[in-house]
């Protein structure tokens, strides 16, 4: 399988992955959450399957301050998670996918032959990395709902 190839299928899996955290939350706005993730994933996918015959631009994504809108709604309406430790699991594994796809797509971006596909996974690269920041923050508010807004690591984020 070539490198597209073994990518599109980790895209595919990380989909689902998300998708079924996002079943399984029981939180409304995790949920919503897990499906933006899905979504990037899928896009992910799709960018991968057109860089296999040309190279294609990765459009910015507001992802983390749609994210960020999620979570200030949830703590206004008063919707505080529960700290459920097999939840708390499912993110932390997902927290590893995302370290594990982000060092992949450094690693296979010193294989390609064309500069644009190389800037390209470089870019997927860093929306992975951005992914893992986004989950660790998710596992601080269900862990500490009351302290995790004043966090400034979230804020340090850079935008999409």
């Amino acid at each position: 399988m070539d490198i597209f190839g073994f990518a599109m299928q980790m895209e595919k899996d990380g989909e689902a992955y998300y998708r079924e955290i996002a079943e399984k939350t029981g939180d409304k706005g995790v949920s919503t959450i897990m499906n933006i993730l899905a979504d990037e994933e899928v896009r992910h996918y799709q960018i991968l399957q057109e860089m296999k015959t040309c190279a294609p631009d990765l459009p910015e994504t507001k992802v983390l301050s749609e994210v960020k809108n999620i979570f200030v709604k949830m703590r206004e309406n008063n919707e505080q998670p529960t700290p459920d430790a097999s939840q708390i699991e499912m993110y932390k594994k997902a927290q590893d996918l995302e370290k594990k796809s982000q060092e992949f797509y450094e690693e296979k971006s010193g294989e390609v032959e064309l500069p644009a596909q190389k800037e390209l996974l470089l870019k997927i690269a860093e929306e992975e990395k951005r992914h893992f920041f986004l989950l660790e923050n998710i596992i601080n508010f269900v862990c500490r709902p009351q302290s995790w807004l004043e966090n400034a690591e979230f804020n340090k984020l850079e935008e999409y």
